[in-house]
C-alpha cells in the first residue's frame, strides 16, 4: 500500500485549480513522450514528480468543491466540474505510465519511436548551477526563444512547480524543463549547467 502524503487544506479558487491541473496535464504528457523517445529516466522521474503534485491538486478540488455545494442544485451544478477534474487526472495518470514504462526498462517499439521524432521540439531537463548566467535572471530576460529556440516551459523548485513561468527569477538548483529544436535545447542546457558562459 502507498504511503499517503499529509495534506494541509489551503482555500484555492475552482477556477485556478482547474487551469493548473490542465497545465500541468499537458506537461506531463509532453514529458512523458520525450522521457519515451529518448530513454530518459530523470525525465520519466520528473512526470512522477508532477503526478505526485496532480493528486494533491485533485484533493483540494474536491474538498472546495465540497465545500461550495451549499444544496441538491449546486452538487448537481459542481458535479460536471469534479468530472472534469477527474478526467484530467487520468490523463495526467496515462503519462505516469508512459514514464513508468521508462523507469522500468520497458523498451519502446521502434514504430512508437519514429512516431515520436516526427515532432520538431523535444524536451529537456537540466538543473540550474551555481555559476550559471541563468541564475538571478527573470525567463523573460533570457529571451531563450529568441536566441538559441529553445524556451523555458516549467521550474521546480524543491517540490514546489511553476508553471509558464516567464516572470519568475531563477535561481541557482532549479530544475529547468525546457522544449525547443535539439541544437536549441543543447545549448540551453549547457548554460544553465555552467558548461558554457554564453549561448553562442
Amino acid at each position: 500500500m502507498n504511503d499517503v502524503e499529509r495534506i494541509e487544506y489551503t482555500p484555492v479558487s475552482v477556477r485556478e485549480t482547474l487551469i493548473l491541473m490542465k497545465d500541468i496535464s499537458e506537461l506531463m504528457i509532453d514529458l512523458a513522450y520525450s522521457a519515451a523517445l529518448f530513454g530518459n529516466r530523470e525525465l520519466a522521474e520528473e512526470v512522477m514528480e508532477l503526478e505526485r503534485k496532480m493528486d494533491t491538486l485533485v484533493y483540494v478540488l474536491n474538498m472546495n468543491l465540497m465545500l461550495a455545494a451549499r444544496d441538491k442544485e449546486d452538487a448537481e451544478t459542481l458535479s460536471g466540474v469534479a468530472k472534469v477534474g477527474s478526467l484530467t487526472n487520468s490523463i495526467s495518470d496515462a503519462a505516469a505510465d508512459i514514464a513508468g514504462m521508462v523507469l522500468h526498462g520497458i523498451e519502446i517499439h521502434p514504430i512508437v519511436r519514429e512516431v515520436f521524432q516526427r515532432a520538431e521540439e523535444h524536451l529537456a531537463r537540466v538543473q540550474v548551477s551555481e555559476d550559471s548566467f541563468f541564475a538571478g535572471r527573470t525567463v523573460d530576460d533570457l529571451d531563450l526563444a529568441a536566441e538559441v529556440g529553445a524556451d523555458i516551459i516549467a521550474i521546480r523548485r524543491g517540490r514546489h512547480w511553476m508553471i509558464n513561468p516567464e516572470k519568475e527569477v531563477v535561481l541557482p538548483e532549479d530544475v529547468l524543463v525546457a522544449r525547443g529544436t535539439a541544437s536549441g535545447l543543447e545549448k540551453l542546457v549547457k548554460a544553465a549547467s555552467g558548461e558554457a558562459k554564453d549561448l553562442g
